[in-house]
């Protein structure tokens, strides 16, 4: 296992039935193997159906590895405790559209044990910072798209988290929310906070991650440094990220 790092997998496969027996499985995830360590932002990268998100469920507890093993936050995920450490902001959100900004990240900050007394101080601050401090009374119903992302964003900061997990989160945001997101991330860094990054947005990726996993048919291709990435390995030439990526997502897993 790797020394300091915020979220571990040794040799995971993650199965799933397609029967009502259970006799035929799908593999989601092959033999994954990598760590996260603290301090860093990680981007997790890969075509649809990759296994990206089945990665992240494992390591939130939302479903169970077939086999292999996972540390979150340096303890097995039988420590439920360490969830309270975690933000995650999710792709799709379901919030409770009757109630208000406010009134959810209240109900958000009991559910990751923030006391009370940290709430009325964050709150404020939290909401101006993705600038719905003058929507906090209005009922989620009422809110855009973009503006639900950002309350995702500020319901993932509600525990100031060891390990952020963002999952798309650029999805529906206009170009000031995708700077706020990007000034997140670079906050994270400067106080040592790890930030694990799923998206589909290279050019955010190349920006702000220090090292990035690609995943392709369940299978890890390639981890490493952004800047591997951004040099041919033959020629040594600089070449662009997309290209990069692309290539990798072309190639056959081993």
């Amino acid at each position: 296992m790797a020394e300091k790092a915020v979220a571990e997998f040794v040799h995971v496969v993650k199965d799933y039935p397609i029967d009502l027996w259970g006799r035929r499985t799908l593999r989601a995830v092959d033999d994954v193997t990598l760590s996260v360590a603290a301090g860093e932002v990680f981007g997790l990268l890969g075509p649809n159906r990759a296994g990206k998100t089945t990665l992240v469920k494992i390591l939130l507890s939302l479903c169970r590895p077939t086999s292999g093993e996972v540390r979150r936050l340096g303890q097995p995920l039988s420590d439920r405790s360490t969830l309270a450490r975690i933000g995650y902001m999710h792709e799709n959100h379901a919030f409770p559209r009757y109630l208000t900004a406010a009134g959810l990240l209240e109900y958000y900050a009991a559910l990751t044990l923030v006391p009370y007394e940290k709430v009325r101080d964050r709150l404020p601050r939290l909401l101006k910072k993705v600038e719905l401090h003058d929507r906090s009374r209005e009922p989620i119903a009422r809110f855009s798209k973009g503006m639900i992302q950002r309350l995702g964003l500020a319901q993932a900061l509600l525990n100031e988290p060891e390990l952020l997990v963002l999952d798309e989160p650029t999805e529906g945001l206009d170009l000031a929310g995708r700077q706020l997101l990007r000034d997140v991330v670079e906050d994270q860094r400067r106080k040592g906070r790890t930030t694990l990054l799923v998206s589909h947005v290279l050019t955010e990726v190349e920006q702000l991650c220090d090292r990035v996993a690609v995943i392709v048919q369940g299978r890890l291709v390639h981890v490493g440094p952004v800047r591997e990435l951004t040099r041919d390995p033959v020629t040594g030439e600089a070449r662009a990220f997309e290209q990069a990526i692309r290539e990798l997502y072309a190639k056959s897993p081993s």
